[in-house]
């Protein structure tokens, strides 16, 4: 069977349990300060809708979009499960979030993410999906620890 991806809940007990995950490699990464990943509560948010991808049940991927205002939408909560990491379910994570960005007519899609190795894949993934270094966006500040990434949306 193929990839499921769908609107998900952040208390759903598989997707705490990859969101602790994915906060607690964050947090081995960067600085406490520098640590921008959603918890449960943020992805509550009205703002935020958290997407899951899923096949026959088993959660492997969760990927999130934060409603900036003005056509504007932010990348949030990218994880992979470690054992889906390399199947391209990242990618296919990215895609489905890229296109619910065009749907929602945003003029642009941005993420920050780290500036360490560690970050590396994740910033290789975003820039082969057309996403270029730019300016800090929204409430963020310029880190050393930050890369902020940004793509442009053609609403055809």
């Amino acid at each position: 069977m193929h990839e499921q991806i769908k609107i998900d809940d952040p208390r759903t007990p598989d997707v705490r349990t990859l969101l602790r995950l994915h906060l607690a490699h964050m947090q081995s990464q960067s600085p406490p300060e520098n640590v921008f990943a959603l918890d449960v509560s943020g992805l509550l948010d009205p703002a935020v809708t958290l997407y899951s991808c899923r096949r026959d049940g088993e959660l492997l991927a969760i990927g999130a979009l934060k409603d900036l205002g003005d056509r504007h939408g932010e990348l949030k909560s990218m994880h992979t499960a470690e054992a889906a990491r390399r199947t391209g379910v990242g990618r296919t994570m990215l895609t489905h979030l890229i296109g619910v960005a065009r749907d929602r007519r945003y003029n642009r899609l941005s993420l920050e993410t780290g500036s360490t190795a560690g970050f590396a894949p994740a910033r290789a993934l975003y820039a082969s999906a057309g996403f270029a270094v730019c300016a800090a966006f929204a409430d963020y500040h310029p880190s050393q620890h930050s890369t902020f990434m940004e793509l442009a949306i053609s609403c055809s």
